[in-house]
């Protein structure tokens, strides 16, 4: 496992679109916080789905907001064994699935390249991240379009659905 001294602040975007999806984002976030201090967690919001095959379904999706001192790599590589765990298969591009764990930024981090690219290269298009993240008062500044996520409005409605308890 790498690890750096001090915990960095990691934030996550959970998204389930089959099955039961209150359930599956439930699961995943209990299996995020064996490797991850959870600091918060949004309310749940549904979102019709965007780029999507026709005929999915509306996702469920909320944002975590945690601590870790794992690599960016090491935490992807985690996420990815927890899709896989719950059933997500890789074979067609966003396609409906069980889980998606994206990660959206972590501590100030810039990467374009690799297997995690920093911040999430598609964050600021995505109104069930940017809703999320108003909510709990997540504010920085987009290095690309010098923005604030305050002052971001993604494409798609988004509709508050509840809490995760």
């Amino acid at each position: 496992m790498t690890t750096s001294r001090s915990p960095r602040v990691l934030v996550l975007s959970l998204g389930s679109n089959l099955g039961d999806r209150l359930q599956h984002l439930r699961r995943a976030v209990s299996t995020i916080s064996e490797s991850v201090e959870i600091v918060r967690i949004s309310s749940v919001y549904e979102t019709d789905p965007l780029d999507t095959p026709e005929g999915s379904t509306a996702f469920l999706n909320l944002i975590v907001v945690g601590q870790s001192r794992e690599s960016a790599d090491a935490l992807m590589s985690r996420f990815r064994s927890i899709e896989r765990s719950m059933g997500r298969r890789s074979s067609v591009r966003n396609a409906p699935r069980p889980i998606d764990i994206d990660i959206i930024c972590y501590g100030g981090e810039l990467r374009r390249s690799g297997s995690v690219q920093l911040p999430h290269p598609r964050f600021h298009e995505r109104e069930f991240v940017l809703a999320p993240l108003r909510e709990l008062g997540v504010d920085w500044i987009d290095a690309s379009s010098g923005m604030s996520v305050l002052e971001m409005r993604g494409r798609g409605d988004v509709r508050r659905a509840g809490t995760l308890y």
